[in-house]
């Protein structure tokens, strides 16, 4: 409807009182909150005038529409005004007011809500407040005791506020807290912190609240000053300094770090830091962060001066030299089918992560990788190097793979009635004092999986493979069973297997039990195994992961040959609250002439040990999960791997128990040994809590010779207090480490942490 060239939107009473016309305005949005179209329903509106009258209001020509909704409207003439009461509700596009009045001055263009008034932007913002200025450009002017609830989360109260001329809002005597200020019952509570300001300023243009004179308060204490402190109204980072750190160790004495982070463009930043210590030099950090339009990468550094042990193997001596630590990883995406991933990880000495408190990491690796993926197949061509952080170990017997390549495609049309996926892969392995290996093969893969008539799972597999190697300098590798032979060397891979499965459901115990026996027959011809170099197949165990693989050698470079029938028993059972998974397992060889897994790894005999794994859940209260392997001959427990967890979110104990014995003497990558884990907290009180962890090494010297303590040694121990709440977080943590590694000596360190949710405080 057009009255007096004016646009006016007409809404019907919900009621079916009566019809009314209002003018259209044109609308802009100050500060921010969250959309509640529940409160924006329409309301009854019974004007003045009955339902027979028409009105036409005689104002200029405005910008965008404005829905306008009240349970009252009344006109007066003299004055030019229009007064809304009761349940009033403007709304354009995003934008909304609600109020218990408003009047609007036509002469000015000026509105005065009053009452309850909650105002949205199309920010999701609300501002809360009793009096409320608006232009007819539907712009905020002053306003009074106002609440500003931020839709990222956060809350900003104030005396007074006002609109400049240029859009921003100031605010005078305000507070901001991104703490809950009722409880679950709807009772009103101080928040854990605050942040109390002078004076505020919020320009819409970049979603910025900037504080004059700020104070963090906790639990009601002035405690810090926080110049130029400001946040976003959209829960985007803004530049400033980071919540410092405290720390004080046995090497490096009282450490103190701190942060500036700046923040370039929405999609850069770069963050620099400092650490000041009372017994070494200080150290420098910085990180860059960067998300590009086909991906993204970081870069970060740490750089100093120190003295380190240059010398483990014989005299220690110690040098002051530059040291540092470089990380970088990054992937892009060029297609939906192409794309590379990245990583460098460098440090200038072995001990410097752990000297820092950086990492606990035993080796770097570096790697970059490039990949194509569609439905049907998949190739790699990737390179990567290892920076050994293991005092003993030989950096030069670490080996550099340039280039490992994979491709592997699934051919589009059965054959046979199964699926066919083709392999080539190529390896280069070279080391700077020890064996260089180049490898090459391709092969195909055939499985067709059928169910019979009476449930039976039956999967038939054929892989036919040749294989290339080439090697040189085997004499280096110490173990005799990885060398190989120097030169060129040709084998052929050919394995048939059958698989049957059959599951049989029933109900019991109150729940549903699947009981599924297995089968499996695998057969190959003699393999060339230890004519080629061992690089990727060593650290062989029978375990239940891979009782049913068809080579369960972890690697190409060895393939298990000879006839085998595995069987194997899955029992579930599922209630409610309850989840129980256990199976068991075995394997018999056909072949009476020895094998080349080592005596010791349970696969050396016609028959193999037993293995097996249980899984228990009640809820999410317990947890746990028990991994073996029982001597087929004797019954001892050759491998003993439990891990349990039993408590809620904030009291639990969490225990993990790993025991091999398995006395492989000849091979060094099977070694014995035993460890024991746990982790506990205790919630007190409503926010209070205590935890603590511990590893401990139990392996003796019997299992392994270098183990200097006979049965016991302590690694690392932590305990520690912390208060947490729904925006707060503190404590503090004690930490002993138990070995001497170089500089990175042994003992005790003590951190205080600090966090508050919604300010990056960590």
């Amino acid at each position: 409807m057009v009255a007096n060239g004016t646009l006016l939107r007409c809404k019907t009473s919900p009621l079916g009182l009566v019809a009314l016309c209002v003018p259209a305005l044109a609308l802009a949005s100050p500060v921010a909150a969250q959309d509640e179209t529940d409160a924006l329903s329409p309301s009854a509106v019974s004007p003045d005038q009955s339902d027979d009258e028409s009105t036409e209001l005689d104002v200029p020509q405005l910008g965008d529409a404005i829905d306008f909704e009240a349970d009252q409207l009344s006109y007066d003439n003299e004055a030019d005004t229009v007064t809304a009461r009761g349940n009033v509700i403007l709304r354009s596009a995003d934008n909304s007011v609600r109020a218990d009045q408003v009047v609007w001055d036509r002469g000015s263009g000026s509105i005065l809500a009053t009452g309850n008034i909650r105002f949205v932007d199309d920010g999701g913002n609300q501002l809360y407040t009793d009096s409320l200025e608006l232009n007819d450009q539907f712009e905020t002017g002053a306003m009074s005791d106002l609440l500003l609830a931020l839709r990222a989360g956060g809350r900003l109260a104030a005396r007074s506020g006002a609109r400049g001329e240029d859009g921003t809002v100031v605010l005078t005597d305000a507070a901001y807290t991104a703490c809950a200020v009722t409880t679950e019952d709807g009772c009103a509570k101080n928040p854990s912190w605050r942040i109390t300001a002078d004076r505020v300023t919020y320009n819409p243009e970049d979603s910025q609240v900037r504080f004059k004179g700020a104070m963090l308060e906790l639990f009601g204490a002035r405690i810090l000053p926080l110049p130029g402190m400001s946040i976003r109204t959209d829960g985007s980072a803004v530049s400033g300094f980071l919540a410092p750190n405290v720390r004080i160790s046995e090497v490096n004495g009282l450490e103190l770090s701190g942060q500036y982070y700046y923040r370039l463009a929405d999609n850069k930043d770069v963050t620099l830091g400092a650490y000041v210590f009372s017994e070494v030099a200080p150290m420098i950090n910085a990180q860059w962060r960067q998300l590009t339009d086909k991906g993204a990468f970081q870069i970060t550094g740490f750089a100093t001066v120190s003295s380190r042990v240059a010398d483990f193997t014989g005299v220690p001596t110690t040098e002051s030299d530059p040291r540092g630590y470089l990380f970088a990883n990054g992937k892009f995406q060029f297609t939906p089918e192409w794309s590379v991933t990245g990583s460098v990880r460098v440090a200038s000495d072995r001990t410097f992560l752990r000297r820092y408190d950086l990492s606990r990491d035993d080796r770097l690796r570096s790697t970059v990788n490039l990949e194509r993926i569609d439905d049907r197949s998949y190739l790699s061509l990737a390179g990567w190097a290892t920076q050994t952080l293991r005092i003993t170990a030989d950096q030069g017997q670490i080996p550099v793979a340039i280039p490992a390549f994979d491709y592997r495609q699934i051919l589009k049309d059965p054959i046979m009635g199964g699926d066919v996926e083709l392999q080539v892969n190529t390896l280069n392995l070279i080391r700077d004092d020890g064996q260089d290996t180049q490898r090459a093969f391709a092969g195909a893969k055939w499985d067709m999986r059928r169910v019979t008539g009476m449930g039976q799972i039956v999967t038939l597999t054929g892989l036919l493979r040749g294989d290339v190697y080439h090697t040189n300098d085997s004499l280096s590798t110490l173990t005799e069973i990885y060398r190989g032979t120097d030169g060129f060397t040709a084998r052929g891979v050919a394995t048939a297997a059958v698989d049957v499965e059959w599951p049989f459901v029933g109900e019991a115990f109150g729940g549903t039990q699947v009981l599924t026996p297995r089968v499996q027959l695998v057969a190959s011809p003699d393999i060339r195994n230890l004519a080629v170099p061992n690089e990727d197949a060593r650290a062989i165990d029978l375990e239940d992961s891979n009782l049913f693989a068809l080579n369960r050698f972890p690697g190409y470079d060895r393939v298990e040959d000879g006839v085998r029938v595995t069987w194997g028993v899955d029992w579930s059972l599922t209630k409610p609250d309850w989840r129980i998974k256990t199976n068991v397992g075995q394997s018999y060889r056909f072949d009476e002439e020895g094998t080349i897994f080592p005596d010791g790894t349970g696969l050396s005999e016609r028959f193999s040990d037993f293995v097996g794994r249980t899984e228990v859940r009640w809820r999410d209260y317990i947890q746990f999960t028990h991994r073996y392997r029982i001597d087929k001959d004797n019954f001892a427990i050759r491998r003993n791997e439990i891990d349990a967890t039993v408590g809620s979110q904030r009291t639990y104990l969490e225990v993990g128990y790993l025991r091999l014995d398995r006395d492989i003497k000849t091979v060094e990558d099977l070694a014995d040994r035993e460890e024991f884990r746990a982790a506990a907290r205790v919630a007190f009180g409503p926010h209070w809590s205590a935890f603590g962890s511990g590893v401990f090494n139990l392996t003796g010297a019997d299992e392994d010779p270098t183990f200097a303590p006979d049965g016991f040694e302590p690694i690392r121990t932590r305990l520690g207090v912390a208060y947490n709440d729904d925006c707060i977080e503190f404590g503090v943590t004690w930490r002993r480490d138990f070995i001497t590694a170089g500089d990175a000596a042994r003992g005790n360190t003590f951190q205080l942490f600090f966090a508050l949710r919604n300010l990056g405080f960590r």
